[in-house]
């Protein structure tokens, strides 16, 4: 299958996804395969936080949205073009091992693989295993040469010639050990942070509130802490995190809450919360569900240093300050095609095994 048929199928694979979006499920007509593919669609969307709690019906169709308005043919067209794709397919198999933190986290991986012309053996992740398969089908379907190309596994991964593979620090440890000898990409944990100058108006950080609260706070483009000015009023931030003040009525947050706030209290440690959200000044990066860490800062040159030092445990930036690869406040859980996890270029891996 050439480059070209194989852009034209995940641009119509986008147009089938923009029919699930956060406004609302609507069939849409002369859409390949839709009768086949609507339905299975429909019903799993609907039955996501039966397998996965967290995967609520709201978070799976702001995941599946936002895949829809990347898969266009302007969007594709523009990633693509970047590169040089060779007129046949590649034939390597990549193994991929996904995490399941936040639905279809593994799609840029699957995307990547096939478009680049490449076979993929995907290993999912028990916490996000149904979407990928049911879009690999429909990918058959709209292109059959991608039969044989698509391979789900849950036994042990055989007979690969390379690997990308997503994971915790622990994991990646036995990543690196299993499969070093093979051209890999190994990920870690990573977090997102926000710089805040203090002139944001109440719409901007309600922006940036807003990824702090999606997908839970789960996703590494979730800002998981906030760097402030000394002096900094962090009312601010409870004023801006209003509007999410519902999501305690889900019970897994509100029982991470509980138990993440009775371990403050117990250590004695110094928190501020509105019953649904907890700041915390720390100096690390990772918070848990229900908490937003914060730091203060004196100079921004200085934090610029220190977030150039700890690039290695930071996913992205979001600020409206001049920060070297910053993001707008309220556009992290936004990716575009090109935003590559831990800004490792996975096409350019995958052109070049």
């Amino acid at each position: 299958m050439s480059p070209t048929k194989r852009k034209e199928a995940f641009i119509q694979l986008g147009t089938f996804l923009s029919q699930f979006t956060t406004t609302g499920i609507n069939k849409k007509q002369d859409i390949p395969h839709n009768d086949l593919f609507f339905e299975a669609f429909e019903m799993q969307i609907k039955r996501a936080k039966e397998y996965n709690g967290w995967f609520t019906q709201e978070n799976v169709l702001y995941s599946l949205q936002s895949w829809s308005q990347c898969l266009t043919e302007d969007n594709i067209q523009k990633w693509c073009n970047s590169y040089s794709f060779p007129k046949k397919n590649l034939e390597k198999k990549v193994a991929v091992i996904m995490a399941g933190n936040i639905p279809l986290v593994g799609f840029h991986d699957f995307l990547c693989v096939l478009l680049s012309g490449n076979s993929i053996i995907a290993k999912l992740s028990s916490n996000d295993k149904y979407f990928l398969p049911l879009i690999g089908k429909y990918l058959e379907h709209i292109a059959p040469a991608f039969k044989g190309k698509i391979l789900f596994t849950e036994e042990k991964l055989e007979d690969f010639d390379a690997v990308i593979a997503t994971g915790s620090n622990n994991t990646a440890r036995y990543f690196d050990y299993y499969f070093g000898k093979h051209p890999h990409i190994i990920r870690k944990n990573r977090n997102t942070v926000a710089v805040l100058s203090g002139e944001e108006t109440p719409q901007e950080l309600k922006a940036m509130v807003d990824d702090v609260f999606r997908y839970f706070g789960l996703g590494c483009r979730s800002i998981s802490k906030i760097f402030v000015p000394k002096g900094y009023d962090l009312n601010a931030i409870f004023k801006a995190a209003y509007k999410h003040k519902d999501i305690i009525a889900y019970d897994r947050y509100a029982n991470n809450y509980d138990y993440n706030k009775a371990v403050y209290l117990m250590s004695l440690f110094k928190i501020l919360e509105n019953g649904f959200l907890m700041l915390k000044e720390d100096e690390s990066y990772s918070s848990p569900i229900s908490s937003l860490f914060y730091e203060y800062y004196d100079n921004i040159e200085t934090l610029k240093a220190k977030l150039k030092k700890d690039c290695e445990q930071i996913q992205c930036i979001s600020s409206n300050l001049d920060i070297p690869n910053a993001i707008a406040l309220g556009k992290t859980q936004s990716p575009q095609l090109w935003d590559y996890a831990d800004g490792v270029d996975s096409m350019e891996f995958l052109l070049k095994i």
